[in-house]
């Protein structure tokens, strides 16, 4: 997984409340197990008409937003199913973070698990970087995570995250690389296992 330290980046304002997992990633899309190719797919049925043509008037279809790597959303989002799908397709758009007033748990949990920082804010907060990132479309954003803030022009704004999930994040560790971080102890484990019950490996 990716590390996420510092990010400087174009902003994109989805003002839209309780975005679930099947606008994010329609049903059709999930017979892929691959974390890859999703991004296109994203948000497809507000990205495209039913020729498949992009619609113009979707804030990923324009300039400069369909370079943002972080996106600004209404309340709720990522509520409905679990599919992890969610974060892959944001994640394979090339967003690394989502800013909203509030998340469905279940998405929230996979974002940090899939390398992406979704960040809680105030609506007061959430509104004032939407407002910004109309105003300022070529304005690029830093979302700082050793040191929890997120400027934006003149605004700079502090958010919470657990310490655990700030340092998975900040190294790179998702289920498999802690794992691997305890590689040594595992080895020792099973070397010693391995002496006192030998007859389980023959």
């Amino acid at each position: 997984m990716k590390p996420f330290t510092t990010l400087t980046a174009i902003a994109a304002p989805l003002s839209i409340i309780n975005v679930d997992t099947d606008m994010i990633i329609p049903k059709q899309f999930l017979k892929t197990i691959l974390r890859t190719g999703l991004g296109k797919n994203l948000f497809d049925e507000m990205r495209y008409d039913d020729n498949g043509a992009e619609k113009p008037d979707f804030v990923l279809n324009q300039e400069p937003y369909r370079h943002a790597e972080i996106l600004i959303a209404g309340e709720n989002f990522g509520c409905g199913s679990s599919r992890e799908h969610a974060p892959w397709a944001l994640l394979d758009f090339g967003l690394r973070c989502v800013i909203a007033p509030s998340f469905a748990d279940i998405f929230y949990n996979n974002c940090f698990k899939n390398g992406i920082l979704p960040i809680k804010l105030p609506q007061e907060q959430v509104s004032t970087l939407m407002d910004r990132a109309r105003e300022f479309p070529d304005e690029k954003m830093t979302v700082d995570l050793e040191k929890q803030q997120i400027t934006a022009g003149n605004h700079a704004f502090e958010f919470e995250v657990e310490s655990f999930r700030k340092h998975c994040l900040m190294n790179g560790l998702d289920d498999i690389g802690l794992t691997l971080e305890k590689s040594a102890a595992i080895q020792q484990f099973e070397q010693k296992d391995h002496e006192k019950r030998a007859w389980l490996y023959n």
